[in-house]
């Protein structure tokens, strides 16, 4: 396996977030040429006066700019201290799917509870993923000081 493999689904998950971006982009053109919508009322982000399912597009473009962050800080640090595995490729890979899920869950029929399980399990291969990292990278033999 090589390191660089932990990029993949990062990449992946960069598309994912462009494709929600397109598709927020998507809704907000359609509701205005419906007449649904000024563009005045998103001058300021979103007012209430937005439709729901308009809404719903721009929350999740943000959605991906929260934890995800933590994802792709991870990642980088895995690359940079030479930790990528097996396992952790795999992980990312499962974290990135969750994600998808997440977002196909909140824009498509936004079943809450579905939505939810997928967000709290995303976080919790991202909660593992850290603490492995953290306690790797810890117990890692230590540098000589002094050259």
């Amino acid at each position: 396996m090589h390191s660089e493999s932990i990029f993949a689904p990062m990449i992946a998950l960069v598309a994912w977030t462009f494709a929600i971006m397109s598709f927020m982009a998507y809704r907000r053109f359609t509701a205005i040429f419906a007449g649904r919508v000024k563009p005045g009322q998103f001058k300021l982000g979103e007012s209430p006066d937005v439709p729901a399912d308009v809404r719903v597009a721009n929350r999740n473009f943000v959605n991906l700019f929260e934890m995800p962050v933590l994802f792709y800080v991870l990642c980088v640090a895995l690359y940079a201290t030479h930790r990528v595995s097996d396992a952790m490729v795999v992980l990312a890979w499962v974290y990135v799917a969750l994600r998808v899920l997440h977002s196909l869950i909140h824009v498509s029929y936004n079943q809450v509870m579905q939505r939810f399980l997928a967000y709290a399990a995303s976080n919790l291969i991202l909660m593992v993923m850290w603490i492995t990292f953290a306690v790797v990278v810890h117990h890692a033999p230590r540098p000589w000081p002094f050259g």
